[in-house]
């Protein structure tokens, strides 16, 4: 029996998950957990990659003590963060958090070079200010010295595959975050990527899923214990997620999923990028996806709205205990969830009132209330956005999958089925760790492809369903 080692890593923890196939299920197995977070340090926002690869080591060291070997491993993470690295493989400067302020206002100067209609038409990636061709724009403007002294771009599971293997490339999935690939071509749009002003050496090759990238580096090996090979998974951690949505063959192409945690990607699945006119002022967006499925998707605040009020407000109260404790509740407040006045406030449990208070709604005042406005309003973006997707692709979903680890939150997943109308089956919970191991599964041939994948999800998890 072959094991694959998941590491996947969040905006709040990481996790080592090995997985196999055994009697023609899959089973998985969390061998290690740590903690992540952004820095804040001279009023920006960082993540501390050097932290997180001793992380990435030790989680490895642990396959090593308990006898479990992988035959591969591969890493996923959020997507549009980058790192700059040198002439001596280092890094030149601070690998920025994308909720970091130095984009707030760099739009207006990209779009003085490409007009953002056009960007949209070129990219197919909906406005965030922190996609990476901001946030290289903005080191244009602030740290040009860093990208003069940088040989290379990678984004973050790239620049953790590099340090395993030696290997340099970008991952497809990752790299349609940046807002810099043409979707058609699946790789760099090189034009565009010189009107905004970006050198061009610092893009490397695009690598597909499931690309084996080599053995690890001897050093490592040795400091690991084991040698075994490293084959990038979807690196983008929505990516993966979407490659364990657990659809049936009848399914195919006509999957509406919601990847549900720090942020709610709710979407389907596209042949052919939609970079209209109508599909921009949708805000919708067409992320690359395993086998060239483009994620055509919308980004939502999600759980990170709860995340941050449960830390103010009830830091030693559970996720499931405040859900149900929401669940009781009888406030029907409902703010705009996708807003970005909740992006990163100074206090989100206020943002909450002062977003009721100025439409004139009841204000929440008890931590079960503020969680229910934020569970009700959820729902409420996901039925809005539904709907936008079906005027949008011209079909019908009968059900909606929720994965990640927001699949767990029992009130959203009744509130989402009723604002929505839809049926939703929920689970499994670790999607993520469970693409990135099906997509090496299929690197190694021991499952035929995606169909085949995916249903082997379903037989092997608790998928709960939520009736209308």
């Amino acid at each position: 029996m072959n094991h694959y080692l998941a590491v996947d890593i969040g905006a709040s923890s990481g996790r080592h998950i090995l997985g196999s196939i055994e009697n023609g299920k899959m089973t998985v197995e969390e061998i290690y957990r740590f903690p992540n977070g952004m820095i804040e340090k001279d009023g920006h926002k960082y993540w501390d990659t050097e932290a997180l690869f001793k992380h990435i080591l030790a989680g490895m060291k642990k396959c090593a003590e308990i006898g479990k070997i992988p035959a591969s491993m591969g890493i996923d993470t959020w997507a549009v963060d980058y790192a700059l690295i040198g002439k001596d493989g280092e890094l030149v400067s601070p690998v920025y958090g994308y909720r970091d302020s130095r984009t707030e206002n760099i739009g207006k100067e990209v779009y003085e070079r490409i007009p953002l209609d056009e960007l949209y038409a070129r990219t197919g990636i909906q406005k965030q200010p922190f996609n990476t061709i901001y946030q290289l724009a903005a080191a244009l403007k602030e740290e040009p010295e860093s990208l003069e002294k940088a040989e290379m771009m990678l984004m973050i599971p790239d620049y953790f595959h590099y340090l395993l293997t030696g290997c340099a490339v970008t991952e497809y999935t990752n790299a349609s975050t940046t807002q810099l690939l043409d979707p058609g071509k699946y790789d760099w749009d090189l034009e565009l990527i010189e009107r905004v002003g970006i050198p061009k050496h610092l893009f490397t090759k695009i690598a597909e899923p499931g690309t084996v990238l080599g053995d690890l580096k001897k050093e490592i090996a040795d400091e690991v214990g084991f040698n075994c090979k490293v084959v990038l998974p979807a690196t983008h951690d929505t990516g993966s997620a979407v490659v364990a949505v657990p659809a049936g063959e009848s399914d195919d192409y006509n999957v509406l999923y919601i990847s549900s945690g720090t942020w709610s990607l709710m979407g389907t699945e596209l042949m052919k990028a939609d970079t209209s006119a109508k599909s921009m002022e949708r805000n919708l967006t067409n992320e690359g996806g395993y086998e060239h499925r483009l994620r055509y998707l919308k980004n939502i605040m999600g759980l990170w709205m709860i995340q941050s009020a449960k830390a103010e407000l009830v830091p030693d109260m559970s996720y499931g205990e405040l859900c149900e404790a929401a669940s009781k509740e009888t406030i029907r407040s409902i703010i705009p969830a996708n807003d970005g006045r909740f992006l990163s406030p100074a206090n989100m449990t206020e943002e909450v009132k002062a977003a009721c208070r100025e439409s004139g709604q009841q204000i929440p005042e008890t931590p079960a209330q503020v969680a229910a406005v934020i569970y009700n309003s959820l729902a409420a973006c996901y039925a809005e956005t539904l709907r936008e997707i079906e005027e949008m692709t011209g079909k019908h979903y009968d059900c909606i999958h929720v994965i990640g680890g927001g699949s767990n939150a029992d009130y959203l997943n009744r509130i989402t089925a009723k604002a929505c109308e839809r049926t939703v089956f929920a689970g499994p919970s670790e999607a993520t760790a469970i693409g990135n191991l099906l997509v090496q599964m299929i690197a190694g041939r021991e499952i035929k492809g995606l169909k085949e994948a995916r249903k082997l999800v379903f037989d092997s998890f608790d998928i709960r369903e939520y009736a209308i």
